[in-house]
């Protein structure tokens, strides 16, 4: 089993549905990530072992440490989903969702609506903590639903039996477009004596810099700025750590490009390359001239080859 060090920061993937499957994370395992997140897992379709759900439980062989996370409230469900993943090999963290915004997960007592509840919540935490037998527990919270009350969530999550938790910067009403509170990630660190990793806006290496000295917090974690840039890590990883400029050469954004669309068409089949299509969309706006004719091209492709073919023509030039 893999232990977290959190002795120096730690830098982890946020799961992003349908962007963080296990091709994408393997991809950014080889830029030095040091945790993967699944896709967030409905707790309900993992207890009643839904086929498609099963699948997003496999990892990369690459992916060490690894983290599950669920969403759910109801307690024999969350236990069923607890149960089956206790039976994955190569697990090392379950992490309970208390941040997603989206209707359809709010509107079931999930995601970031837990934190109107936050007895249920803290319930929640004892039941997977129980009955998991992985290394940790981890939960990834918001601020607060409509207004923020930081700090009281996060005892909870202590109290309760989390082993760290993941903090993004902003309440459910904030959505992703407020400004993230870094101000109050640096009052829950302060506030717990479990590691807090910090959330939201995370985009450059100087902006994680900035962003581990503020708040105090033990690690960052970097969503949608590692989509498109999944080398991002590796960038942040040698400005933090070495104090080093790392550069992102034509050549490597063309092999990354494309073993990540072998590993889609790998895992997915052939319709991994029709999903493929919004990662070609944010890997183009790198820099590359005609890239809005490459994204109108690559939309009416639907034959394997032929995206391969015409994404290894486009990624061949320089970048602008």
């Amino acid at each position: 089993m893999a232990t977290l060090d959190f002795s120096t920061p730690l830098f982890a993937l946020a799961p992003l549905a349908g962007f963080t499957d296990l091709p994408f994370r393997s991809v950014v395992k080889k830029f030095g990530a040091d945790l993967t997140v699944s896709e967030m897992i409905s707790s309900n379709a993992l207890a009643f072992q839904n086929k498609r759900t099963l699948k997003m439980l496999e990892k990369s062989p690459l992916e060490n440490p690894y983290s599950i996370q669920i969403a759910g409230s109801d307690q024999t469900v969350i236990q069923k989903a607890v149960e089956l993943i206790n039976e994955q090999d190569g697990v090392d963290i379950i992490d309970l969702n208390c941040g997603c915004p989206a209707p359809k997960v709010v509107n079931n007592l999930q995601g970031s609506s837990l934190l109107t509840d936050l007895d249920k919540m803290a319930e929640t935490i004892r039941t997977i903590k129980k009955h998991s037998n992985k290394e940790y527990t981890s939960v990834k919270m918001r601020l607060g639903f409509n207004e923020k009350n930081h700090v009281e969530i996060a005892k909870i999550c202590e109290d309760n039996g989390a082993d760290f938790i993941a903090v993004h910067g902003r309440t459910r009403a904030g959505r992703y477009k407020a400004p993230v509170d870094y101000d109050a990630i640096k009052e829950i660190q302060e506030a717990i004596s479990i590691p807090v990793i910090a959330n939201g806006d995370i985009t450059t290496p100087q902006k994680a810099k900035w962003v581990l000295e503020h708040t105090g917090a033990k690690g960052v974690m970097v969503g949608r700025g590692a989509v498109g840039k999944p080398w991002i890590f590796q960038i942040m990883k040698d400005y933090i750590l070495h104090g080093k400029t790392s550069e992102v050469t034509p050549e490597l954004i063309q092999t990354v490009v494309l073993e990540h669309f072998d590993q889609m068409v790998a895992h997915f089949g052939e319709y991994g390359a029709i999903i493929f299509r919004k990662h070609l969309h944010t890997y183009s706006k790198i820099g590359y001239q005609g890239a809005s004719s490459f994204r109108d091209l690559v939309n009416r492709i639907e034959n394997e080859k032929e995206m391969r073919d015409a994404t290894k023509e486009f990624f061949s030039q320089e970048t602008l």
